[in-house]
């Protein structure tokens, strides 16, 4: 018999967007050139040649998608600010075009009583910090603490939730090892000194943050998958201990205070990137600077993936006894992810557990399915629907069980531009039209509303 079940009261649910997804006005008001706008522009790196440059044209806007917001009913909106629209040459001179932008937009949000959960780096480095070595170097994460010093002392006073990075893991796996997103590098070495930098500049931003907006919660935001192990054997057990090594443990394990683990320096040692364990580009206090108190950890959770042995490139990535040709069945979506709910239960049993953050939020998650409007103009996308119940109710599931969270951010507000993927999966609860920029609320946001609203769902 199916049942009601209520979340805690005050549970905050959201929607979540990043700057360069949506704003568009790439190079409008004076804003500078990011690394996206310069690796967009480079034939062959996304899908079907799109770009940015205009995207959701969200910076002209973003009233209407203010107002969407209200409507739907959402108690906190996930956002962030584009370095380059706020320092156009990383640090110096400050764009005040670029920060009354957001300032309108932080005003409309709290007279709409949207609390609004700031992302500070959401992959948008400005171009001009790149060519300097971009977060390779220490002039970058030096460079951060600038621009953090700029938004925080102009928006401190009214946002008082502050996400300082979106995936560090993602930023410095994909723009510097596999060369998929920007900057486009292909270098392991580089991708560990990333990695570094970033988090680096995580803990200096920390109490920059606290001095300039009193009161303020301060977290960061992870890229955490479920990790299954495909079979009981060694060689499976050990693939699983090298992929959560490098994709988690190296990032969580410093944040929380137990420094970089040894057994993945002795993996990257192997692999040519290090030459000893002694890490070239951490320097004394840098990870107790890393391990720097925070209020909460965010959580972008989309599917699971399975570790193997030995890569077999017919079921990549493909769960034991999975087909090739199930991919297009309804437990896979269109980014060719398995829809795999419990596995979100079972990261934020797994964060809190071993971590002990004071409070989680699930910072994104969602799915890609390219549903269009019907010839009534109805967009009936039951599938995001499926997708979405399971995942509201796994975290239910977590909360029962003792996990803080604190809310869910719904990812995304909009179809967007998805990286490389560009405009070819739409993850939205709203349907743009990107040749008109028409705004259409799918089912799934209305049905959203409605969750909201009960603050339950029904099981």
């Amino acid at each position: 018999m199916k049942q009601n079940k209520s979340f805690p009261e005050g549970f905050l649910w959201g929607v979540s967007t990043a700057s360069y997804q949506i704003e568009g006005a790439w190079d409008s008001d004076g804003k500078g050139e990011s690394i996206w706008d310069r690796f967009t522009h480079t034939p062959g790196k996304i899908r079907n040649g799109d770009t940015g440059d205009t995207a959701c044209d969200h910076y002209h806007r973003w009233q209407e998608d203010i107002q969407i917001m209200s409507q739907i009913g959402v108690k906190a909106y996930r956002l962030s600010t584009s370095w380059p629209r706020i320092l156009p040459a990383g640090t110096g001179m400050v764009n005040q075009k670029g920060l009354d932008f957001y300032t309108r937009l932080v005003d409309e949000l709290l007279q709409k009583e949207i609390i609004p959960f700031v992302t500070l780096y959401h992959w948008d480095l400005p171009q001009t910090l790149q060519e300097q070595g971009g977060w390779k170097v220490r002039s970058t994460a030096e460079a951060f603490l600038e621009y953090t010093d700029v938004i925080t002392r102009c928006l401190g006073d009214r946002v008082k939730n502050w996400i300082t990075h979106n995936e560090p893991s993602v930023m410095a796996h994909n723009g510097y090892h596999l060369g998929a997103h920007a900057p486009g590098l292909k270098d392991l070495g580089a991708s560990l000194s990333a990695s570094h930098h970033l988090l680096l500049s995580h803990g200096w931003a920390v109490p920059l943050i606290r001095k300039n907006s009193p009161q303020a919660k301060i977290g960061l935001s992870m890229n955490v998958n479920w990790m299954a192990i495909a079979s009981p054997s060694q060689a499976d057990h050990e693939a699983y201990r090298k992929s959560s090594g490098l994709w988690l443990r190296w990032y969580l394990d410093p944040l929380y205070g137990r420094g970089y683990p040894v057994d993945v320096i002795q993996d990257v040692i192997r692999l040519g990137a290090l030459l000893n364990s002694e890490l070239p580009f951490v320097y004394d206090d840098d990870l107790s600077v890393i391990a720097v108190p925070t209020d909460f950890l965010g959580v972008n959770y989309y599917t699971r993936f399975i570790s193997r042995s030995t890569e077999i490139p017919e079921a990549d990535n493909l769960p034991p006894n999975v087909t090739q040709s199930q991919r297009n069945q309804e437990n896979w979506t269109e980014m060719g992810w398995e829809v795999y709910p419990e596995g979100l239960n079972r990261v934020l049993s797994w964060l809190y557990y071993e971590y002990q953050p004071p409070q989680l939020y699930v910072t994104e998650s969602g799915c890609s399915y390219s549903d269009a409007p019907d010839n009534d103009g109805v967009i009936r996308d039951d599938r995001r629907i499926h997708y979405l119940k399971q995942h509201f109710a796994a975290s239910l599931r977590a909360i029962e069980n003792g996990v803080p969270l604190g809310g869910y951010f719904v990812w995304s507000l909009m179809d967007n531009f998805e990286w490389d993927q560009g405009y070819a999966q739409r993850f939205g609860l709203v349907w743009i039209d990107y040749s008109t920029k028409q705004r259409l609320l799918k089912n799934s946001a209305i049905w959203y509303q409605q969750i909201i609203a009960d603050n339950s769902i029904c099981e």
